[in-house]
């Protein structure tokens, strides 16, 4: 005779498996978020840890498909738009700081430059200091333009724009590199990775800017917030000299938000005011004939 239990279906058995998962995700981004906020006060001598930190407490967001904080709301491009008195098509400027993990998208209204949007990076290699060779895994320093020449839609990392390096002023100093993009995911070797959502919004707003009419858009990638103050905390850094002309485009823009002229005059960027409504988009070549130029000492 056949027990009734014997005919029963077993019950399956529950695995914490998944609420583990949950409560391990929670605590490693909590204690991300409570180390970060020690490791970002650290001074300029550890700019090193500072990135390296960044960069493990990013790559735990992207491991688990969360947004990085200060993503805006993806959701809802037009009506951020409309509420700062912008529309896609505006001309566009871009700034990145690099210690910082900062993308900022910059929009012309009345004749100058508003601030729209601040996008975290997810990820970008090597250390503060520009590029200087193929294959030293540096992300580049210095000011670029972009044309639409320069975008790519199917890129084997989603989208992505490269930013044009080497320019006149690698090539002076004889630097090499090659396809140094802006671009979706969060790895990269010499590039600036934003997500695959966060590229989304760019791309729409970069190529409405292009398809409106801007022959292309000034790019600044700065190593850090050019402060006076972090530009003294490292004057005795290798690279001092060159930030310290990166500044001075950095400052003009700051007192005017019109993109500085931008030239490479003996070996370095020099920036003289923008005109009035200017939307950056001259290119930047060798000259040093341009009116009032300055280059710093």
């Amino acid at each position: 005779m056949t027990r009734k239990s014997e005919n029963r279906e077993p019950r399956p058995r529950r695995r914490p498996g998944a609420a583990l998962f949950v409560l391990g995700t929670i605590l490693i981004l909590l204690g991300a978020v409570f180390v970060r906020q020690h490791w970002t006060t650290l001074s300029a001598h550890h700019d090193d840890v500072v990135l390296q930190g960044e960069r493990l407490w990013r790559k735990a967001f992207a491991r688990f498909g969360l947004p990085l904080p200060r993503t805006p709301d993806l959701n809802s491009l037009e009506a951020r738009l409309q509420d700062a008195g912008l529309k896609l098509g505006d001309p566009i400027f871009m700034r990145i700081f690099k210690r910082e993990f900062l993308l900022e998208i910059w929009m012309q209204r009345d004749g100058k430059f508003q601030r729209f949007a601040t996008y975290p990076i997810c990820r970008y290699s090597g250390q503060l200091g520009p590029k200087l060779k193929q294959g030293d895994h540096q992300s580049p320093e210095g000011i670029y333009t972009v044309s639409s020449g320069q975008l790519n839609p199917a890129s084997r990392w989603h989208r992505s724009f490269n930013l044009g390096f080497p320019n006149a002023f690698d090539r002076s100093h004889d630097r090499t590199g090659t396809f140094l993009m802006v671009h979706g995911g969060c790895s990269s070797i010499g590039c600036y990775a934003m997500t695959n959502d966060v590229i989304d919004e760019i791309w729409e707003i970069v190529t409405s800017a292009l398809k409106s009419g801007q022959p292309r858009f000034q790019v600044q990638i700065f190593p850090f917030r050019m402060t006076s103050e972090a530009i003294e905390a490292r004057a005795d850094h290798k690279w001092a000299p060159f930030w310290r002309d990166l500044k001075h485009a950095h400052d003009l823009f700051e007192k005017t938000q019109i993109p500085p002229r931008v030239a490479i005059c003996r070996k370095r960027y020099v920036a003289t005011p923008g005109v009035e409504r200017s939307d950056g988009s001259a290119t930047i070549g060798e000259s040093c004939a341009t009116q009032n130029a300055v280059v710093t000492n």
